[in-house]
């Protein structure tokens, strides 16, 4: 084969991985918007006082007999929506390694909550069960999604890229935001102008946050090319049993387990913080939600930045040591959120901006980083394992927010024992010899990690 074929064929492989990078960028940019609008900015508020209008006088609402302070049903349910999540994750990822076709499932888990989070806009008057139901039917689909569209990292981006392309990812998940926020912020802030009520506007805009969700879903399901694996046609009985056979793999690879638990630890503080922010915001700060959008826009611009920026720190200084900056930042940024004053919305844009410039990357490092310590051919059930580790665990933290709630009724009380989870994954992350973690799972080992 002469030298110019061979070139040729690498440039044309490059082409048509460059290509599918491009697809798999906009998953992110499709689902994104659900985690900003509705997870972030509009469900938590608005599920709050639906629930308060369909409490008693005490406070209380009653799901399935259960005494629950209003205020702390939103935070229940978000934990009970990941507890769903840990039975159907591990049959999707034993599934995608059984067949080798993700992008059925992709489709499947995408449309499903797509079209739960369209059916928010039935959410009114007393309606807070139906609330909690779509949501929980999101999330898990949202986690489903995720095991699969994490999965095709390793397979469409070289050790080299894996930072860069994850990171832009996340870039193109907070830029989709971005301006689906300004479009709710126009809406909302003149919803007289449109002919509709405050009520209505919110339904709305939790609503398109589906419809967008589902249609960029197909740009990934164009691009994206499944592949046949070495496990793919492995018979397994079901996705507990799969996930069981990879914790017992995962025993020979240690230090990748060592990473799954700081990185489960710290991403569930991680996870709350986005959940639980507007209601921080408006219970406890008395702030509008107008004040809410903006400063949530107010992240996902500058999460642009940070992911990106970030991306570049860990080309510099490892992605490890760019993750660990992160998780003190994270710290001081929750250290100052406890002594916000009420009804101060400059204060509370500056703890966004703190957010959003680390938030990003974080998350986005995380993912690169963990990437280099899958054995090949084994991404979509090791990955079942990091969205385990990712929603798995994320339960604690929202139990934890709206347990010290409901004992002490303060929501500053509750913000602050979030603390916890980034010093614990600190300690535990800076344990973890990344370069011997990924030699020990095959992989080569990047100049910087």
């Amino acid at each position: 084969m002469s030298t110019d074929t061979v070139r040729a064929g690498a440039a044309e492989e490059a082409t048509e991985r460059r290509r599918e990078q491009r697809g798999w960028y906009f998953y992110d940019w499709a689902c994104s918007v659900y985690s900003t609008s509705v997870l972030t900015v509009f469900l938590g508020p608005y599920l709050t006082a639906v629930a308060k209008h369909a409490a008693g006088a005490d406070g209380f609402v009653h799901p399935l007999g259960i005494p629950v302070r209003a205020g702390s049903f939103f935070a229940y349910t978000v934990s009970a929506s990941v507890i769903v999540s840990i039975f159907v994750m591990p049959m999707a990822g034993a599934a995608a390694d059984r067949t080798g076709r993700k992008k059925p499932l992709l489709a499947a888990a995408a449309y499903l909550g797509a079209g739960a989070t369209t059916g928010m806009f039935f959410l009114d008057g007393d309606r807070y069960l139906l609330g909690g139901l779509l949501l929980i039917v999101a999330n898990a689909s949202l986690a489903v999604s995720m095991v699969l569209y994490n999965s095709y990292l390793p397979q469409i981006a070289p050790p080299e890229e894996r930072d860069a392309v994850s990171s832009r990812g996340w870039a193109f998940g907070y830029a989709a935001g971005s301006l689906v926020l300004v479009a709710n912020l126009i809406l909302f802030t003149a919803h007289d102008s449109f002919g509709v009520s405050e009520s209505t506007a919110v339904r709305i805009c939790l609503a398109s946050a589906g419809v967008w969700w589902g249609a960029f879903t197909l740009v990934p399901l164009r691009r994206l090319r499944d592949r046949r694996t070495p496990s793919a046609g492995r018979s397994s009985a079901n996705g507990w049993r799969q996930l069981a056979a990879t914790v017992r793999d995962m025993r020979g690879q240690p230090l990748t387990l060592s990473f799954l638990l700081a990185y489960l630890i710290y991403n569930d503080g991680i996870q709350t913080v986005i959940s639980q922010a507007s209601v921080y915001g408006s219970e406890e700060l008395g702030l509008s939600q107008s004040t809410l959008i903006t400063a949530v826009l107010l992240v996902q611009v500058l999460a642009v930045g940070g992911a990106l920026g970030m991306g570049r720190l860990a080309r510099t200084y490892g992605a490890k040591r760019t993750i660990l900056g992160s998780l003190v930042a994270w710290t001081l940024t929750l250290g100052a959120g406890y002594f916000l004053p009420a009804g101060a919305p400059v204060w509370f844009f500056v703890l966004a901006s703190g957010i959003g410039l680390v938030l990003g990357g974080s998350q986005a490092l995380s993912r690169s980083l963990f990437s280099h310590l899958v054995p090949s051919g084994k991404e979509a059930e090791y990955f079942s394992a990091y969205e385990m580790s990712d929603r798995g665990m994320s339960w604690l933290g929202p139990l934890l927010f709206g347990l010290t709630y409901q004992l002490t009724g303060s929501y500053r009380d509750a913000i602050i024992s979030l603390v916890v989870f980034f010093v614990i994954g600190f300690v535990l992350l800076a344990r973890v010899p990344v370069r011997q973690a990924v030699r020990d799972a095959g992989n080569p080992v990047p100049e910087r990690i």
